[in-house]
């Protein structure tokens, strides 16, 4: 009988010549479980999805009430679902107007792909400009918008009207014209390695899309939740965009994305042609529950203003080390090491010292640390030891 192991290898599609197959039993609160039952303090929560930990209560409960309702009923948007309903209206309550009208897809990419149609077909131009080192997702058109080379190349003719620009680049701003459909920006970038916007450059994005009648769309997919100490990363630097982004720790666990405009804007995709965008599964009712549960615990607890608070304390923990910066804010940190080449071996062998942790797409320099938000300071000071150690073991090789 070929093992777990051989079965991965066998028939699950792989995304590079050598995943970390570590084989996970069970998980529980900010830590995994292996199937020889060793324990791994899990710092990246599923890049930025397990904000309120693995089985959190709550999001369990909700789960299991759920689906003791119903499941897949019919296609997104043609039946009334009352977990699709609570949790855009809990949304739209949370979030500045106008962003009151939801629609719920399965991922980001998807996410993505829509608000670019929504855009074009609102404005009716084709121009979007994007940022050098975004990441907006792996489909086609979320792939014209990825702001590297590196990734795109293979994946040649893509979308057409796409224009790179420099992400907190004055020069960003004059490229805005009465062409341009949507500017499309993470309000702080997160697999650049967790750059964060420089004085006025958010505002005066905003400004020039005013100007020239284009729509800003802010990517939080990564910085929504609580994740950087707000519970929106556009309260943080109070620049409302026209259309936002949601997918990961949307879901509370589970595949949800979301984009998010005002009505009138929304109201677009409804006409010429009527079902604009379409989707069979997105806003499943089970993962718009266990969602809405998620965020609940999210604001109940204050765990954005809470990342806040753990984030000095992991930094505190973290100052004896040989480390040369530590970029980011709330729970999503880019750590480089004095020698950033010992990164590739920190990934590796952080398994081997009840770790996991992962790199940035475009930052080479520094490794993600982004645990769940319900981590608690005890976890944060073995995160810290483990994560020495492992330091320490892997520069003496």
């Amino acid at each position: 009988m070929p093992s777990q192991r051989q079965l991965f290898l066998n028939h699950i599609g792989q995304t590079s010549p050598s995943p970390l197959m570590l084989e996970i039993e069970s998980a529980e609160g900010s830590f995994l479980y292996d199937s020889h039952g060793r324990d791994y303090l899990d710092l990246i929560s599923g890049v930025s999805v397990s904000n309120t930990g693995h089985r959190h209560p709550a999001v369990m409960r909700a789960l299991t009430e759920q689906a003791g309702r119903y499941m897949h009923l019919m296609v997104y948007g043609e039946v009334i679902q009352s977990p699709q309903v609570q949790y855009a209206a809990r949304l739209a309550s949370l979030l500045p107007p106008p962003l009151e009208s939801v629609f719920f897809v399965n991922s980001g990419s998807e996410a993505i792909e829509g608000a670019i149609k929504l855009a074009r077909r609102y404005t009716g131009r084709n121009e979007i400009i994007y940022f050098r080192n975004a990441y907006h997702g792996s489909t086609t058109g979320a792939l014209s918008v990825q702001g590297s080379e590196v990734y795109r190349n293979a994946f040649r003719p893509l979308m057409p009207a796409t224009t790179m620009a420099e992400f907190n680049s004055s020069d960003a701003v004059s490229l805005i014209s009465k062409a341009t459909a949507a500017v499309l920006v993470e309000p702080v970038q997160a697999e650049a390695g967790v750059i964060q916007p420089a004085g006025s450059f958010l505002d005066d994005l905003r400004e020039a899309c005013n100007k020239h009648g284009s729509l800003l769309i802010f990517d939080e997919v990564q910085t929504g939740f609580g994740r950087t100490g707000h519970l929106f990363s556009l309260s943080r630097y109070n620049v409302i965009p026209d259309i936002l982004v949601l997918a990961k720790a949307l879901g509370g666990g589970l595949p949800l994305g979301a984009f998010i405009a005002s009505r009138d804007i929304m109201s677009s995709l409804t006409h010429d042609p009527a079902l604009g965008h379409i989707t069979t599964f997105g806003g499943h009712p089970l993962c718009c529950a266990t969602g809405m549960a998620s965020l609940e615990v999210i604001v109940r607890e204050k765990l954005a203003e809470k990342a806040l608070e753990k984030e000095k304390i992991l930094r505190a923990e973290l100052a004896g080390l040989p480390l040369r910066e530590i970029r980011g804010e709330g729970l999503l940190l880019a750590v480089v090491p004095k020698k950033p080449e010992i990164i590739p071996a920190l990934i590796t062998h952080a398994p081997d010292h009840g770790l996991l942790l992962d790199y940035f797409l475009f930052c080479p320099t520094a490794f993600r640390i982004a645990p769940p938000l319900t981590i608690s300071e005890e976890e944060i000071h073995l995160a810290s030891r483990r994560l020495g150690t492992l330091i320490k073991a892997v520069a003496s090789d």
